[in-house]
């Protein structure tokens, strides 16, 4: 593989050349040699107004087996710069869940252009996929499958998919029905070759299937595929048991990796980026981070607005105010990282809302065992420069002990909303990542001043209050 990697960057430096100065028996050349995965990697470092180049100048069959190996973000692009009977070739020959992806993510006067582009044929598969609820099963399948029939035998099945499966997504499964197209079992493709001929496609099946609903969110497919591991495919059927198509494991592999950096960049309390990075604009990067800087701005006010209600206490002891980054920073960094954890354990399926008191429990305990370590370190702080250096005056050791049960509380409190917080938005079916590691930090920040300085004033009421 490495050397495969160099070869592909030797080859770079050529490819260039031969678009820059139309040398097309290079060209040629070139793409004979190379898989349309790696050539579709060399599309990506050209520069745009070779890219256009690139796919023109390519045989047509070649250019349909690129383009869906671009980034999402690339392909919308290229698209933007080719000849409409080039568009016309590629958008036909896509398969029916890459197209409705890249469809899906155009706007919608281009969408419209694109499916005028379509025969009747495919323009028809494509608004179906799109009647389908948007994040549902049914947009991401495709109807290219093989189903036989249950009362079929093995060699009948056989010749069936010899002279049907060329053109199919996948043949590891094959999908028996019933005389109306609704579904009966899978069989995998072995079964059909280490069989009889004579032998019935009854006799083949196994009790019991997996199939996805295509109204279902898409996770449930993620789940689906998590469980059943060794599966490349999964059946789609409706609400009467129709299959409509298959899910392959190559789109769930998409998907988990653009969930899973959607979930990051909300972490982070960023919108989530349709685009790839460098393709955003001041502007358009601007609105994305903007909204949530602004919140958590707001946020942060509120905290001003809690320490302005304790400022005669403040007056009264300045040295309140120097413990302060101590405790927040403590519950804010406990939350951020309860939330992180739960996040994932939530996307992994790992916590669900019925675990909603086993991690109440479970973290309360953690939170309170953390509490005590870093309160011990707190209080001995305290001890050290009150004690030893004098700073804090006689009442020291009632200062320590404020700051001690103030960091167990904070401490505590900031795990249990940074662990069950994305928990009762998956509940209010609302995405968890939107409890983001910042949002929490403000969150905690608020509700820290207020636990430290009420027991503050209960403590050290009538010593330095």
């Amino acid at each position: 593989m490495a050397f495969h990697k160099l070869q592909t960057q030797i080859l770079f430096p050529e490819l260039q050349a031969a678009l820059e100065y139309g040398d097309d028996e290079a060209l040629q050349a070139i793409v004979e040699v190379m898989s349309a995965e790696d050539l579709a990697d060399l599309c990506g470092e050209l520069p745009p107004p070779l890219q256009a180049v690139f796919f023109e100048k390519i045989p047509a069959e070649l250019s349909v087996e690129t383009f869906p190996h671009l980034d999402l973000g690339l392909q919308k692009e290229v698209l933007g710069t080719l000849s409409n009977s080039r568009v016309t070739e590629i958008v036909n020959e896509m398969e029916p869940d890459d197209r409705t992806a890249l469809l899906e993510s155009m706007p919608l006067e281009v969408t419209r252009q694109l499916l005028s582009f379509l025969t009747p044929k495919e323009k028809a598969i494509a608004q179906k996929l799109l009647d389908f609820p948007e994040d549902s099963v049914g947009r991401l399948m495709t109807p290219d499958f093989l189903a036989v029939k249950q009362d079929w035998n093995v060699q009948r099945c056989l010749d069936y998919i010899r002279q049907h499966g060329e053109d199919k997504e996948t043949l590891n499964d094959i999908y028996v029905v019933d005389d109306v197209g609704r579904l009966v079992n899978d069989v995998p493709i072995r079964e059909f070759l280490l069989s009889p001929p004579h032998e019935p496609v009854r006799e083949l099946m196994e009790e019991g299937y997996t199939a996805l609903h295509a109204e279902d969110h898409h996770e449930e497919a993620i789940a689906a595929f998590k469980k059943y591991s060794q599966r490349t495919g999964l059946p789609v059927v409706d609400g009467q048991g129709f299959l409509l198509g298959i899910v392959t494991i190559d789109d769930i592999l998409h998907l988990e990796e653009k969930e899973a950096t959607e979930d990051i960049q909300k972490l982070g309390g960023a919108g989530a980026l349709d685009e790839p990075y460098l393709d955003y604009g001041l502007w358009e990067m601007m609105l994305k981070r903007a909204p949530a800087l602004v919140v958590l701005f707001v946020g942060e006010m509120l905290t001003a607005s809690a320490m302005s209600h304790f400022e005669g206490a403040i007056a009264h002891a300045v040295v309140l105010a120097l413990f302060i980054p101590l405790i927040i920073s403590s519950g804010g960094n406990a939350g951020s990282q309860a939330a992180s954890l739960v996040i994932r354990a939530i996307a992994l399926g790992e916590v669900r809302f019925t675990d909603f008191w086993r991690v109440f429990r479970k973290e309360l305990a953690l939170g309170a065992v953390m509490g005590l370590f870093l309160a011990s370190l707190g209080f001995l702080r305290v001890g050290i420069f009150g004690f030893f250096l004098e700073q804090y005056g006689p009442h020291w050791p009632s200062l320590g002990l404020s700051v001690f049960l103030a960091i167990v509380g904070v401490v505590a409190w900031g795990t249990l909303v940074g662990a069950l917080m994305p928990i009762l938005l998956k509940r209010m079916k609302l995405d968890p990542a939107t409890s983001s590691t910042p949002f929490v930090a403000t969150f905690v920040d608020v509700t820290g001043i207020l636990i430290y300085f009420s027991i503050a004033l209960t403590i050290l009421r009538g010593k330095i209050l």
